[in-house]
C-alpha cells in the first residue's frame, strides 16, 4: 500500500527518480543534469514558504496570511499579545466558536469567552464566527484559504494543503508573536514528497487513506517536522473533499505542515467558493529534490480502522475480523498501559458475539469527518435502511451551515434522519471529549482526528472507561446500517457518487462579523468573571534549583495527559483555574506537588520566615560539589519540574506548558519531544526544555541542581553539567544535560522567564 524510500528523489515529468546510483543513471539516460541544491529550490513548499521569508534561506521568519483560532485558545493568545503591547491585529485573524459551544460547565463561562471575543474582534479588527456556524478549519477552508497562502492557527490540524495553502498549527505564543508584528522562526524544514497514484476502490474513504499513511510514518519519525508535499497522478482521482480529509489527518504523523500538487478540482472548488481569484497552479519544477518519498498506490488501500489509543494502531478492517480475538486482546494490554490507571481497563472482547465484534456508537463529526461528501456518502449508504433501537447510535455533524443547508436542500439529511441518525450542528466537541461520551466500558467509531485516551470523556481516575477507534465515514454508515456490527464499506454497498455541491455565502454574510482592517481602539473588551490576566513569572535565575514532580516512562506522552480535554476545557480562560487540571489524568499528584515547590520559590523570593529544612539540606549537599559551595539563595531560581520519555504528542494548545509554568515549573526533562509545537510551547512560557541521555540518573522526588543555567543558556553551550541530589540519601550523581538547537530570540524569552516578559523588556 505504501512504500518508504531509504534515499532523497528528484522529480521529472511527473514521477520520483531516487537519488542513488540507479537514479543517477537514469538522469544520465534523460540527458539531464539534476543538484540537490538547486533542486530543493524547485518544491512548491520552497516557493511558498520564501515568498513569506524575510530571514536567509536556512533561517525562516515567516510572516502569514491570515491566523485562525477557536475559543479553547483566542482568549489567552488576545490576553498574551494584550500585554505584549498589541493595539491592533496587524493581519486577518479568524475566531471560531466549535469547541467550548456548550455551556453545560461552569455556567456561563463559555458564552463569556465567545461574547470577549466579538469584542475584541470589534476592538482589534478581526473576524468572528458565531458558535454553530463553522468548525475551525471548515470556516477557513471555505473563506481564506488559496493557493500560495501561509495560514497559522493554534490548533494543531490547521492544515489547507490541498487548497494549496502551507497551514501550520502551534501554541498560542507563536500566535501573539504574529500580532505584534514579530515573525515565525524555524530552520528550514526538510521536504517529503507523497506520490500518490491509482484510485481508490469502492467504499474507500480519506480516512482509509490517512490512517494507512499515518500508520507507515508515525513510529518512525519519517516525516516528523518535515513538511510533506503531495504529488503523482493519483490526486486528480480523488475529489477536493477527500483530498481535505487525508490532508488535515497529516497532523497525526507529526510533520510540521503539508502542500498538495493543484489542479482544475481545486479551482473549481474555490470557484465554487466564489473565490477563483485565489486559485493558481502550483507543481514542482522538473528537477525538484525532495529529502525522502512516501509511495502510495490508493488502488491497494483497504477500508481501515485505529484501534484505542492511537491513530497509528491501524488493521484493516478485513484483518480485524479475521482475527478480531488476537487484535482485541494486544490492544486491550497496550491500551491499558496507556491508561495507566490501577483497577481500571478497557475489555474490547466482550464485543464479540458470535465471532463478530459489536460497537456501541458512532459519530461522524468535525474537519476530517463531517464534510460534505464524507456525509453524503452515508446518506446514500444508509437511504432506506435503519441504525436500530438497540445500544447502537449513530451521531452527524456537518462541519458548517453552508454544508448542513446544502444538505437539507439535496436530501442528504433527510435520508439519514429516515434511518435513524442524529444530526447536529458544527461542533468540534466528538473530537476531544465534550460531546457524545459513551456509556461506561462502551467501544465507538469515529471519523474524528485523535482517539487517545480519554478523547472521548470518561474520566477513569473516577471509575470510568470507554475507548473510541477511528474509521471511514462510509465504513461507519455500513457499520450503522448492520445495528453496529463491525462492517467495512464496500463489501455489500456501492458508493460512486460525487454530488453536485451549491455554496450559500450568504449564510455567513448574514452572521459572521468582519472588521478586518478596521479596528474600533474605542471598544471596550468584555471580560467575563472567568477571564483573568495571565500571573507574573519570575525571569530565569543564573542557578537553577528544580524537583522532578512527576515522573512519565510511557513511550510518549500526549498534551491530552498534560493538560486534559473535555470539561477542562471551559476553564482555559482562567489560568489558576485550568492548572488544577493539569496530569490530573495521568499523576494526580502532581498538581500539590508543584503548588509545595512554589511555595518554596515564593519563599526563597521574598526571603521571608526560615529556611525550610529542605532546601537547607539541598544547600548542605551544594557545598560538597566542587565550585558550588558559595550558591547564595538569590542565585538559584527554585522550580517543579517533569520528566517524560518523549512528550508533547498531539494538540498544538499551549496550556500544555503554560499549566505548569503558572504552578512554578522551570523546565520539562526529556529523550526527545514529539512535536516542535509543544517544545515551542515551552519556550514561549519560559519552561527549560532540557534534553538527557540517561532518564535513569534521577527519580520522583530527586532535585537537581543546574550551576549556570543562565549563563549557559546565553552563551549557547552545546551541554552543560548538571547535580542530581537525590530524595533522601545523600548520594550525588553528575549528569549532562542540553537544550538543543535555539534561536537567540528563543533563548532571550527563555532567561526573560517567557514571550510576555520578553516583550516587556
Amino acid at each position: 500500500m505504501i512504500t518508504l524510500l531509504k534515499s532523497g528523489v528528484y522529480y521529472y515529468d511527473g514521477k520520483l527518480i531516487a537519488d542513488d546510483e540507479a537514479g543517477a543513471a537514469e538522469i544520465k539516460r534523460l540527458g539531464k543534469s539534476f543538484s540537490r541544491k538547486a533542486g530543493q529550490k524547485g518544491t512548491i513548499s520552497y516557493s511558498i514558504l520564501s515568498a513569506h521569508n524575510s530571514g536567509d534561506d536556512q533561517n525562516l521568519k515567516i510572516k502569514f496570511d491570515s491566523m485562525t483560532s477557536h475559543d479553547i485558545t483566542y482568549v489567552g493568545i488576545i490576553q498574551t499579545a494584550r500585554a505584549s503591547g498589541m493595539e491592533s491585529f496587524p493581519l486577518p485573524y479568524v475566531m471560531t466558536n466549535c469547541h467550548n459551544t456548550l455551556c453545560a460547565v461552569g455556567g456561563t463561562i463559555n458564552e463569556d469567552d465567545h461574547v470577549f471575543a466579538l469584542s475584541a474582534a470589534k476592538k482589534y479588527g478581526g473576524i468572528y464566527v458565531p458558535p454553530h456556524m463553522a468548525v475551525i478549519h471548515s470556516y477557513n477552508r471555505e473563506m481564506m484559504a488559496g493557493c500560495g497562502k501561509m495560514i497559522l492557527g493554534s490548533d494543531s490540524h490547521t492544515r489547507y494543503g490541498a487548497l494549496g495553502t502551507m497551514a501550520v498549527g502551534e501554541g498560542g505564543g507563536e500566535l501573539a508573536k504574529q500580532l505584534v508584528g514579530r515573525t515565525y522562526d524555524i530552520p528550514y524544514p526538510e521536504v517529503v514528497a507523497v506520490c500518490l497514484t491509482g484510485t481508490p476502490r469502492n467504499g474507500v474513504g480519506p480516512q482509509d487513506v490517512a490512517l494507512t499513511i499515518i500508520a507507515g510514518v508515525f513510529k518512525n519519525g519519517y516525516v516528523k517536522n518535515k513538511v510533506m508535499e503531495f504529488v503523482g497522478d493519483g490526486i486528480g482521482n480523488l475529489p477536493v473533499d477527500f483530498r481535505n480529509g487525508i490532508d488535515v489527518m497529516t497532523t497525526e504523523t507529526t510533520c510540521l505542515s503539508s502542500i498538495w500538487k493543484t489542479d482544475d478540482q481545486v479551482r473549481d472548488y474555490l470557484k465554487i467558493h466564489q473565490r477563483e481569484g485565489d486559485y493558481r497552479e502550483l507543481k514542482p519544477a522538473d528537477g525538484a529534490y525532495y529529502d525522502g518519498a512516501i509511495l502510495v498506490d490508493l488502488s491497494k488501500i483497504e477500508p481501515s480502522i485505529a484501534m484505542p489509543f492511537h491513530p497509528s494502531s491501524v488493521y484493516t478492517i478485513r484483518e480485524l475480523k479475521e482475527n478480531a480475538e488476537d487484535i482485541l486482546a494486544k490492544t486491550e494490554e497496550e491500551a491499558n498501559k496507556a491508561i495507566g490507571v490501577p483497577g481500571i481497563a478497557i475489555n474490547l472482547r466482550k464485543k464479540l458475539r458470535g465471532g463478530e465484534l459489536y460497537v456501541d456508537q458512532g459519530i461522524i463529526a468535525g474537519c476530517s469527518g463531517g464534510t460534505f461528501n464524507n456525509i453524503m456518502a452515508a446518506a446514500y449508504i444508509l437511504e432506506g435502511r435503519s441504525t436500530g433501537d438497540g445500544v447502537f447510535s449513530l451521531s452527524v455533524y456537518p462541519d458548517s451551515q453552508p454544508v448542513f443547508a446544502e444538505l437539507v436542500k439535496n436530501g442528504g439529511i433527510a435520508k439519514l434522519m429516515g434511518a435513524g441518525v442524529i444530526v447536529r450542528s458544527a461542533f468540534c466537541g466528538p473530537c476531544f471529549g465534550a460531546g457524545d461520551t459513551p456509556a461506561n466500558g462502551e467501544f465507538s467509531i469515529r471519523h474524528t482526528t485523535r482517539n487517545f485516551p480519554n478523547r472521548e470523556g470518561s474520566k477513569p481516575g473516577e471509575g470510568q472507561i470507554a475507548s473510541v477507534a477511528l474509521m471511514d465515514a462510509r465504513s461507519i454508515a455500513v457499520t450503522a446500517a448492520n445495528g453496529g456490527r463491525l462492517s467495512a464499506a464496500g463489501d455489500d454497498d456501492v458508493y460512486n457518487h460525487r454530488p453536485a455541491y451549491f455554496f450559500d455565502r450568504s449564510i455567513y454574510d448574514k452572521r459572521v462579523y468582519d472588521s478586518t482592517g478596521k479596528p474600533d481602539g474605542k471598544t471596550e473588551l468584555v471580560f467575563g468573571p472567568n477571564i483573568k490576566d495571565w500571573p507574573a513569572m519570575p525571569e530565569l535565575t543564573e542557578n537553577l534549583l528544580v524537583q522532578i514532580v512527576s515522573y512519565i516512562t510511557d513511550p510518549v506522552t500526549t498534551t491530552d495527559e498534560l493538560i486534559p480535554s473535555g470539561e477542562a476545557a471551559s476553564y482555559r480562560s482562567n489560568p489558576m483555574a485550568l492548572a488544577e487540571f493539569t496530569l490530573s489524568r495521568r499523576d494526580p499528584g502532581y498538581v500539590g506537588k508543584a503548588k509545595a515547590v512554589k511555595v518554596l520559590e515564593e519563599g526563597r523570593r521574598k526571603a521571608a520566615g526560615p529556611v525550610p529544612t529542605e532546601i537547607e539540606t539541598l544547600y548542605a549537599k551544594l557545598k560538597t560539589i566542587p565550585g558550588c559551595g558559595n550558591t547564595k539563595a538569590e542565585q538559584a531560581g527554585i522550580g517543579s519540574a517533569i520528566y517524560a520519555n518523549k512528550p508533547g504528542d498531539g494538540s498544538a494548545r499551549e496550556q500544555a506548558a503554560s499549566c505548569q509554568r503558572v504552578l512554578g515549573a522551570s523546565a520539562n526533562f526529556a529523550l526527545e519531544y514529539a512535536t516542535k509545537r509543544y517544545r515551542s510551547n515551552l519556550i514561549n512560557w519560559g519552561i527549560l526544555p532540557f534534553l538527557v541521555k540517561d532518564s535513569s540518573a534521577f527519580k520522583t522526588g530527586d532535585w537537581l541542581f543546574v550551576p549556570g543555567a543562565r549563563r549557559a543558556l546565553l552563551e549557547k553551550t552545546d551541554t552543560f553539567p548538571a547535580y542530581v541530589l537525590g530524595c533522601n540519601t545523600d548520594r550525588i550523581t553528575t549528569i549532562e544535560l542540553s537544550l538543543g538547537a535555539l534561536t537567540d530570540t528563543e533563548r532571550q524569552i527563555l532567561a526573560d522567564g517567557c514571550l510576555i516578559n520578553y516583550y516587556k523588556h
